[in-house]
């Protein structure tokens, strides 16, 4: 591994549970990101809720039943309980980054932002959308110039754009997607918006 990739990788490591606390933090006091500026948001939790606390509920049973456990070891009772804990926070931080990071359609400035928790943010300029359509598909094998971004193994909506835009992957990795598939809580409205939109660009 290279050294400026192995500073890297770290750092984008530290960025992300930044921005999980962030998430929090703006969950708490009901705001969303990147929604300033008069663009609408469509929501994707609606399919992951109850697995998300779900999963958080078993890791409270777990950090519970652990320090019964190592009560008797209290070193490793105090390392376990931290490792614990800072997973239910990490499992509570990416559902409230998925509430807080919606997709957002801004006609004004002419982009569908597409976003997945702290790991996905798509700028995709309307122009470049060839057609929007409600589509329900399963989780699909990955191809190339294809990005699905399932909630639920599902995703409810495809893109398919005229050129390519440029995805970069949690680790940098950049890829060029000509297809988009994503999941919405409503996707008739998100569909409906994005074409008004496209035909609002498109006059001069």
């Amino acid at each position: 591994m290279s050294g400026p990739r192995f500073v890297r990788i770290p750092w984008l490591m530290v960025r992300h549970e930044l921005r999980l606390l962030a998430s929090l933090w703006l969950w708490a006091r009901r705001r969303t990101h990147g929604t300033v500026g008069g663009g609408t948001a469509f929501g994707y939790v609606r399919g992951q809720g109850a697995m998300m606390f779900g999963f958080a509920f078993v890791c409270v049973i777990e950090t519970v039943m652990m320090s019964v456990l190592l009560r008797n070891w209290p070193t490793v009772h105090h390392v376990v309980l931290v490792l614990d804990v800072y997973t239910i926070v990490v499992v509570i931080g990416l559902h409230a980054a998925s509430v807080v990071r919606p997709h957002v359609l801004d006609p004004v400035g002419g982009t569908l932002r597409i976003r997945r928790a702290v790991h996905v943010d798509l700028r995709i300029p309307l122009e470049r959308i060839a057609s929007v359509r409600r589509e329900l598909r399963t989780a699909q094998e990955r191809t190339e110039g294809e990005l699905d971004l399932a909630v639920g193994a599902q995703t409810s909506v495809t893109l398919e754009l005229t050129e390519p835009v440029t995805h970069a992957a949690f680790f940098g990795r950049r890829h060029e997607v000509r297809v988009v598939r994503l999941h919405a809580d409503d996707p008739g409205a998100l569909v409906r918006a994005v074409d008004q939109a496209r035909e609002g660009y498109a006059v001069p």
